[in-house]
């Protein structure tokens, strides 16, 4: 009985950290250690955009990747002064560990200066980007 009741203690544990890890994904939100934390046209290889920069980490074999890239690009191309950064994540470590990424895509929102406004990990809702640009522009 005994051996019964720690399996289902284990399940529930296992279902309650599912639950929880399930309503964080994608959730854009302002993280505190990103405080100070900028990136320039060196940091991505190409110009920030003039109100804001959409900057998403991937990996090459990240399927939530592919439809993160889609949202993001329509985003860009709708919001006038909004750019849309790939980056590699396997190719660019340095840069994936200073900004403490720990999964892809991880998706950085930056406002014209650079400064890190905001943050997604796993694949956001265009409406939630759409929200979080509003406090980078």
């Amino acid at each position: 009985m005994t051996g019964l009741m720690v399996c289902v203690l284990v399940l529930a544990a296992a279902s309650a950290c599912g639950v929880l890890q399930r309503r964080r994904n994608g959730r854009v939100r302002v993280r505190g250690r990103d405080d100070g934390k900028r990136l320039g046209a060196a940091d991505l290889g190409t110009d920030l955009g003039e109100r804001a920069t959409l900057v998403q980490f991937s990996s090459a074999f990240c399927a939530p990747c592919r439809a993160t890239r889609r949202i993001l690009g329509e985003v860009a191309a709708v919001v006038p002064g909004v750019t849309h950064v790939e980056i590699d994540a396997e190719a660019h470590l340095d840069l994936v560990r200073r900004l403490d990424i720990l999964k892809t895509p991880t998706v950085l929102v930056l406002d014209a200066d650079g400064r890190v406004v905001r943050r997604a990990t796993g694949q956001p809702r265009k409406a939630d980007v759409i929200a979080a640009l509003g406090e980078a522009v």
